[in-house]
């Protein structure tokens, strides 16, 4: 079921431009982390990391506002320190999703779209909203999900994980149209003849879901007042819910660095990780930028004379 015939372009503003709120969940009460956000990452909070991949979002587009949304004064707080808005919202909500409609409400404001930044994924690829959007816009997709294509030493390493933490990392199934089809803990599919594979390339045929996701609002709205489903709740997924009601999800690749598949945090342990994670790659996005600055200089000094 295809709900874009039901949408209402009313939504728009007067220029016609659609409008979207990037809201981050960021709950403190979590079963295996409590108070997750406000984990130390290299010196900065996990709350933070994420914070800085939205407005690098939000600054580049004035249509876009930027929100977290918690239920706990000590986020609210840190967010203050911060410098981003941060609205409260109920203990009790079921899902992510469901914070995400309650705190777009409170805004006051009327938004076309929604994006669900996960609070506990702060390596979350830069490019991944940007192209969730623009999806939205140009095929007026329900629901907007990335993946990401796992090289066979990130197939190996999630294969390691779940030999302890059976029911963490995701992975999809999506058709030669890019619509999801399913999403699963257990990897999937089942590969045949895996070593002539192996032989054939760096990348195995295994998709890992980031689980952040992008939606219309009237979409939205829809989706959680539906009752949990049965395979939700058998996998513990919300997306599940959606496919087994006829929401379609479009699946949005993602091209990232290697080991930064399994980049989300859902314990302690998988801090240190992620700081070794950044140390590999934050010095060469520093690089980088350098380079870009010292072209730049060297461009004027060459115009000046």
């Amino acid at each position: 079921m295809n709900m874009t015939d039901d949408h209402n372009n009313d939504l728009n503003d007067d220029h016609g431009a659609k409008r979207t709120a990037i809201i981050i969940p960021a709950r403190y009460g979590s079963t295996r982390f409590p108070g997750k956000p406000l984990a130390k990452i290299a010196g900065q909070s996990m709350l933070q990391r994420v914070v800085e991949v939205g407005r690098k979002a939000s600054d580049a587009n004035p249509n876009i506002d930027l929100y977290v949304a918690t239920e706990d004064t000590r986020i609210e707080e840190h967010c203050r320190e911060i410098g981003v808005p941060c609205i409260m919202t109920s203990a009790d909500c079921p899902t992510g999703s469901d914070r995400l409609l309650e705190a777009v409400q409170k805004t006051g404001k009327t938004y076309d779209f929604v994006i669900g930044l996960q609070g506990d994924a702060p390596c979350t690829p830069t490019d991944a909203i940007a192209k969730m959007i623009s999806r939205l816009e140009t095929e007026q997709a329900d629901v907007v999900t990335p993946v990401i294509k796992l090289r066979w030493s990130e197939l190996d390493a999630l294969r390691e994980s779940k030999k302890t933490t059976p029911f963490s990392g995701t992975t999809a199934i999506v058709n030669a149209h890019n619509d999801a089809l399913w999403f699963s803990k257990t990897i999937i599919p089942a590969i045949r003849n895996e070593q002539a594979l192996r032989q054939e390339g760096e990348y195995s045929p295994v998709l890992q879901h980031l689980g952040l996701y992008g939606y219309r609002l009237d979409v939205l709205e829809y989706y959680v007042n539906i009752p949990q489903s049965p395979y939700e709740q058998l996998e513990g997924l919300e997306q599940l819910r959606m496919l087994e009601n006829g929401i379609e999800i479009k699946a949005i690749f993602l091209d990232v660095d290697a080991g930064m598949a399994q980049a989300g945090v859902d314990s302690p342990e998988d801090i240190a990780r992620i700081e070794t994670l950044l140390s590999q790659t934050e010095p060469r996005q520093t690089e980088s930028h350098q380079t870009k600055q010292a072209h730049t200089a060297t461009t004027t000094a060459t115009e000046a004379e």
